[in-house]
């Protein structure tokens, strides 16, 4: 029998990844609200994948890895595609129109719920009580700090369609990152699905943005595409395989867990950078939602298993 191991996170060749994507994601969502507002969100979402796949097929290449993926490698692909990097960031993008970007970070954060819902269902993953109890927990968080987020929105404001997107976006991601977990992703190099993935979801970025918003838009802003650069490369290509690697290592929902951390860095930016209050309101939020998830992430790994 295999012996269950709660603290997982703690070996190194697992810790360092899972810190380094929670670091430069933690950051990225402060980076995305300077990449709308002057150019459409659907276009700033094509710019950025449009860089990030010559990039990561070029990783596979200096990698050695097969670019042959086969039928059934590249249906997967696609689906990975239209999900993750047109689907998922199409809507965050979006959200950050209407919500903090360290509103946005929490409620991505909490992607491990359908990530560990799905787990079980698609690759028979089990969910366990604190798993349930610490989901519970930060989702009553959530829903103070969303309370006070709809309070404090201007007249204006649409804090209810930037939650709306926000979910879109969550869910979305959740389904690409259990179904690249299964047999045939597990069967292929990681580098390599993610080449073609990004290469699918970047011709539907496109085809998106030329249909709703005309013509590219070209700012002659130096930081909007340094920016863009930071997001494509550090945010995408880096983070990706290490990310999707560890959900073959800890579990869909386990892996989620990086939530924890990213959503602590992104407030603390958006605090300092785009001036969130912290009321009592917020506060006790963040504090359940905080607390919520660290009691899902002292659950057994639902990865595990024995026999």
């Amino acid at each position: 029998m295999t012996a269950d191991a709660p603290h997982t996170l703690l070996q190194p060749k697992i810790a360092l990844p899972f810190l380094l994507v929670c670091l430069i994601w933690g950051s990225t969502w402060l980076v995305i609200t300077d990449q709308i507002g002057d150019v459409p969100a659907s276009w700033s979402v094509a710019y950025r994948f449009a860089l990030a796949t010559p990039a990561m097929f070029a990783v596979a290449l200096a990698m050695k890895r097969s670019l042959r993926v086969g039928r059934a490698g590249h249906g997967l692909a696609a689906v990975v595609g239209a999900t993750q990097f047109f689907g998922n960031y199409t809507f965050v993008y979006r959200a950050e129109l209407y919500l903090t970007s360290g509103i946005v970070a929490l409620m991505i954060g909490l992607m491990l719920v359908p990530n560990a819902i799905l787990g079980r269902i698609l690759l028979r993953q089990p969910i366990t009580r604190g798993f349930v109890l610490g989901s519970a927990i930060a989702i009553a968080g959530l829903a103070l700090m969303l309370v006070h987020e709809a309070r404090a929105a201007p007249v204006a404001g649409n804090v209810a369609l930037g939650i709306l997107f926000a979910v879109i976006a969550m869910l979305c991601a959740s389904v690409s990152n259990v179904v690249q977990a299964n047999e045939t992703g597990r069967a292929l190099p990681m580098v390599s699905l993610l080449a073609w993935a990004m290469l699918y979801g970047t011709a539907i970025d496109i085809a998106v943005a030329w249909a709703s918003a005309g013509p590219p838009v070209l700012p002659d802003r130096p930081r909007y595409w340094a920016g863009t650069a930071y997001l494509a490369l550090f945010g995408s290509v880096v983070t990706f395989p290490l990310y999707y690697t560890l959900i073959r290592q800890l579990g869909a929902g386990r892996a989620a867990y990086n939530g924890v951390v990213v959503v602590v860095i992104a407030m603390l930016l958006s605090t300092a950078f785009e001036g969130y209050r912290w009321t009592a309101l917020a506060t006790s939020g963040a504090v359940l939602a905080m607390a919520g998830l660290v009691v899902a992430l002292r659950a057994r790994n639902p990865a595990a298993k024995s026999g």
